[in-house]
């Protein structure tokens, strides 16, 4: 059972003592903990240590119950101070204090360096400095749409403020009246190089109370000051943050106030007269004879949800239809939502837009469900973390952006959603040169090398609208993080030879799963995505004319080859692999390390981007770069 946030209106004396012999106890904790790591942050652990302690102490939250659905949630944006909260954490009985402090920074146990979503009471793996309160965004509009009750605490930095990610956040917070948010400040006025007033300017209250946030102020060493600006935050009004005044190193007096302690740690003797100034037993020994065989079980936390949706009927674009894969995905996405959106027992469907829903194909969703369509404006950084927060929650999540913006400007947040195990659906369309006279500066051509180094992201590059159409209803249902990339242009359907479609009404999508759209005996076409395929297949059915069999595998999933159709493909003895991407970084370098670490010694050659596009259409920026029918062709010729 969640206990009721902040129901008293003030504390007694006796909860105030308790406080202060946490407080006193968590001290110690995390000056040892980093002593024995022999690293950390031990300064920012010590101010923020006191605002922990309350929210933990008073908000919703049950360390019994660390999933419940109803619980408030508490997001650390300022990772690096995760001394003091595992110590708080440990203290309240969340987990083992013991395991923690002995196992801080070690490898196989979960106490790392910075927050990490895996460990209970912990909702947000960060570190990334400047983001946390863009996933407080999406965990608040999570509740409103689960038609849940919870309120979202966010703490963070003074420094971090520095960062624009946060001013986004702040305005989108304001815009769609995000109450149940409250955002609490260790204002130290300490950062790793010095004086924040030094390092860089800022006025943190004026900059809330311009973007109309309420302000409100406490002393953060002070536990019925902290509990009384909670409290008072969580009675509506508008978003609020708390500025709470606090002395970096706070406890120990060799300690307070001085910037090194950021992010230098006591050696054993130091720590030993800091233990003897708070008063607190000496048992560093103990604690280093644990960590040498540290064996304590720590629980585990549930990350993912049930995904529960009608995905729909498929939509079939005939043989002799021009159409593109973005409009695929739009008509995709309204369907599923016709079918789940405001239906009882469905996983919510939301979208996050850009300020391009027209181009993206996303404004019929809009028109649909108006209340799960979420308008960011050009706030791509917070759009990108907030709805990776938002499809953690329990909310199916789209995120539709062009591929420069959606890949190339947010890598960094789409990293950390990967980080925090999300369910997150990045779709972006405007990729490679098709997005022609453009130019370079929105011609992503990268994608597969940036989400190559991403672990649990999925890569679909689909052929054509019918295969697009199949790719967006499956992920839908998928519980995961994908990717799916087109481009812009108006393209034929693909087709068997005998015409009809190939991606039909029996054709079902299957990750990982290659597409053997023309058979061969001579030289195989590896390919991927639109246009790239419907040229290799011309290439092909010219070729074929002339009694030369030429075989075309479209691999959708490039990060996830079809092994089997590889092999068959390398049977013909000559391999070309066609990509509207970097050359050194996409389907042939995935095509060329199968080949080198199987030991299949075949002619294979590449073809794709090689370097930075211009401004012109997309055909000719195909036949700059030999990636046209008559440059296929020609590649062909020249191996054969």
């Amino acid at each position: 059972m969640l206990p009721e946030r902040f129901a008293k209106e003030k504390l007694s004396p006796e909860e105030l003592k308790e406080l202060g012999r946490l407080s006193n106890l968590c001290t110690g904790d995390i000056l040892k903990m980093t002593t024995l790591a022999t690293c950390g942050h031990p300064g920012g652990s010590m101010s923020s240590l006191d605002i922990y302690l309350v929210l933990y102490k008073f908000a919703a939250i049950n360390p019994t119950e660390p999933d419940n659905p109803d619980r408030d949630r508490i997001i650390i944006s300022h990772g690096h101070t995760s001394p003091g909260a595992y110590s708080v954490l440990g203290r309240l009985g969340f987990f083992s204090t013991d395991a923690a402090v002995s196992g801080f920074r070690m490898i196989d146990t979960p106490f790392e360096g910075h927050v990490v979503r895996e460990l209970p009471g912990l909702e947000w793996s960060s570190g990334n400095l400047g983001q946390g309160l863009s996933a407080g965004c999406g965990f608040a509009l999570a509740s409103r749409m689960l038609g849940k009750n919870y309120h979202v605490f966010v703490a963070m930095s003074d420094g971090e403020h520095a960062k624009g990610q946060i001013a986004e956040a702040r305005r989108f917070a304001k815009k769609y009246a995000l109450e149940k948010i409250t955002v609490i400040v260790d204002y130290n006025h300490i950062q790793i190089s010095g004086k924040l007033e030094e390092v860089m300017p800022q006025n943190i209250s004026g900059n809330y109370e311009a973007d109309g946030w309420k302000v409100l102020r406490a002393d953060g060493h002070d536990h019925q000051s902290i509990y009384s600006a909670l409290r008072e935050s969580t009675k509506g009004g508008g978003p609020t943050v708390i500025l709470a005044e606090t002395v970096i190193g706070k406890g120990v007096s060799f300690m307070e106030g001085k910037a090194k302690y950021h992010g230098v740690v006591l050696k054993p003797e130091e720590c030993r007269k800091a233990l003897a100034e708070l008063n607190l037993p000496d048992d560093l020994d103990r604690l280093s004879d644990l960590r040498k065989k540290w064996s304590f079980s720590v629980p585990v936390r549930n990350l993912s949800y049930p995904v529960i949706v009608d995905t729909g009927a498929p939509i079939l674009y005939p043989a002799a239809e021009k159409s593109d894969n973005r409009g695929a995905f739009g008509k995709a996405l309204q369907s599923i939502a016709q079918q789940t959106c405001g239906f009882s027992g469905k996983t919510p469907l939301a979208v996050i837009d850009c300020d391009l829903a027209s181009s993206v194909r996303t404004e019929d969703f809009a028109t649909l469900s108006p209340c799960s369509f979420f308008e960011t404006g050009v706030q791509e950084h917070t759009a990108a973390t907030m709805a990776g927060a938002l499809s953690a929650a329990g909310v199916i999540t789209f995120f539709a952006d062009f591929g420069a913006f959606g890949v190339d400007e947010t890598y960094n947040q789409e990293r950390l959603n990967d980080l925090n195990h999300t369910n997150l659906k990045v779709v972006c369309t405007h990729c490679g040169l098709d997005v022609g006279e453009d130019g370079k500066t929105h011609q992503c051509i990268d994608y597969l090398g940036l989400f190559a180094n991403l672990y649990h992201f999925k890569v679909i590059v689909p052929a054509d609208p019918n295969q697009t159409d199949r790719v967006i209803r499956f992920i839908t249902k998928e519980f995961g993080n994908f990717l799916v990339t087109m481009g812009r242009s108006k393209l034929a359907t693909i087709t068997r030879e005998d015409g009809t479609p190939y991606f039909d009404e029996n054709y079902q999508y299957r990750y990982g799963k290659g597409d053997w759209l023309r058979r061969g005996k001579d030289l195989t076409l590896i390919t991927m995505g639109a246009p790239m395929t419907q040229d290799a297949l011309s290439a092909s059915d010219a070729l074929r004319k002339e009694g030369v069999s030429i075989g075309v595998l479209a691999l959708s999933a490039p990060l996830a080859p079809d092994i089997e159709a590889l092999r068959e493909a390398a049977a013909t003895g000559r391999i070309i692999t066609v990509e509207d991407h970097h050359i050194q970084t996409g389907l042939g370098s995935v095509c060329a390390n199968f080949l080198a670490e199987n030991g299949l010694a075949i002619k294979f050659r590449k073809l794709g981007v090689k370097s930075y596009g211009q401004s012109g259409t997309p055909e000719a920026l195909y036949r700059k770069e030999g990636l046209d029918r008559e440059g296929i062709l020609a590649a062909i010729k020249s191996i054969l």
